[in-house]
């Protein structure tokens, strides 16, 4: 039975949501500092975990390096859901690749518009759909327009809410009219990409976040997430202020470099990098390591 064909399951991709960066040793992929990142991670009180997204540098990787860090991460997620990110511009070979990830158990794919091509609204909801249709897990539609070069309209998501495989959204679409439209239509779960954008996305209705920042102080990212679910927006504030200054550090340079930097610094890993992505510089470094310290302090 084809996967199109299969009675859609029903998941929940509320709270916080890591995209997992992907460490290296001298080139290779460190299959160990990943594994203790996610154990810990997994021990904060995270949602899920997405793999091989833009934090992990997925573009740098080959197809066997991302099964094999999906791999690590599935066996130290201690039962948590996982999202596979994916990318490109060629349909076949995307969808081919949708396929082949049918044989690992996955909580959903993070599929973003195709990449250089920038299509027609028509061409987008072609390619959702048929990805959508191959996919055997749920599909959150990535929405950033500003990696893409294609920008979702709000009647294309509304229409692609009409699949029964496409479940949420990941908002990076810098249109709060669009995301509130897609919040109040209600058949798309709406987690909000820009880490700066958290707390309004989800005081407006969102269910969660896939959030780079929350690698670091993510007992805090947690804890907002956990009082504005339960409506206790002045508690919420409290936490969520003084995490806007790290967050604003955290995307001061291209992204993961900052956060690689502060985790380095913590000692999960090594502070590399692949090529053509480079080192934060040492100034933003040394700012990012005293106010995680600040933050740190009971």
């Amino acid at each position: 039975m084809p996967p199109s064909s299969i009675p859609s399951p029903s998941p929940d991709f509320s709270g916080l949501w890591i995209p997992l960066v992907t460490p290296f040793q001298h080139g290779a992929v460190d299959h160990a500092a990943l594994s203790a990142l996610t154990r810990r991670l997994a021990g904060d009180g995270v949602a899920g975990f997405v793999v091989c997204g833009s934090t992990g540098e997925a573009a740098a990787l080959d197809e066997t390096e991302q099964l094999a860090a999906l791999d690590t991460v599935q066996a130290a997620a201690a039962g948590l859901p996982i999202v596979m990110g994916l990318s490109g511009y060629h349909l076949g070979k995307t969808t081919a690749w949708v396929r082949r990830l049918a044989e690992w158990p996955l909580a959903g794919l993070l599929v973003p518009a195709p990449h250089y091509i920038r299509p027609s609204q028509a061409g987008l909801l072609e390619w959702f759909r048929a990805i959508a249709d191959a996919s055997a897990a749920p599909v959150l539609v990535y929405d950033i327009p500003y990696r893409t070069g294609a920008a979702l309209t709000r009647e294309t998501l509304l229409a692609l809410a009409e699949h029964p495989r496409i479940r949420g959204i990941k908002d990076c679409g810098g249109d709060m009219a669009k995301t509130r439209a897609v919040i109040a239509d209600g058949r798309l779960q709406v987690l909000s990409g820009e880490d700066h954008q958290i707390f309004g996305t989800v005081a407006e209705g969102g269910v969660g976040a896939i959030a780079a920042s929350g690698h670091v102080q993510t007992r805090r990212f947690v804890q907002v997430l956990r009082l504005l679910a339960e409506n206790r927006l002045a508690e919420a504030r409290a936490e969520w202020q003084p995490l806007q200054p790290l967050i604003e550090m955290l995307f001061a340079e291209p992204n993961p470099a900052p956060l690689k930097a502060l985790l380095a610094h913590g000692g999960s890993m090594r502070n590399e990098l692949r090529s053509p992505m480079t080192r934060a510089s040492d100034a933003l470094r040394e700012r990012l390591v005293a106010l995680d310290a600040r933050l740190s302090r009971p």
